[in-house]
């Protein structure tokens, strides 16, 4: 049974950092993906990874957030630095089981996790 398993949000200051994780059971994927839904708007992608390692970023969050995957443990890792109010939402893991972009089409997602971001 496929699972994904969100954990890291929580309550951070303006200018903070967190570190999301995603576990992922049941089987690997060829691409995972970081979306979050803010208060009131549509989700939208944030980050993503295919298995080769290549990562695209939307353009809001460029050079404060990363995304990598530990492949022994099978967990993906969104790293959030310099965070801002605007940041703030629910983060939902995604995994996609066949090639295709890293904005949409994912087949399984995980239940999610609150940031918010005070400022």
């Amino acid at each position: 049974q496929v699972q994904l398993v969100e954990s890291g949000g929580g309550l951070v200051q303006a200018g903070g950092s967190l570190r999301l994780s995603c576990a992922v059971s049941g089987r690997t994927f060829n691409r995972y993906g970081w979306f979050r839904q803010a208060p009131g708007k549509e989700r939208e992608f944030v980050a993503g990874m295919y298995w080769s390692g290549k990562a695209s970023y939307t353009d809001s969050v460029v050079g404060r957030f990363t995304v990598s995957r530990d492949n022994a443990r099978n967990t993906v890792y969104l790293q959030m630095d310099t965070l801002k109010p605007e940041d703030t939402g629910v983060y939902y893991c995604a995994a996609g089981r066949v090639a295709g972009r890293l904005e949409d089409g994912m087949d399984y997602w995980g239940k999610g996790t609150l940031v918010t971001v005070s400022s």
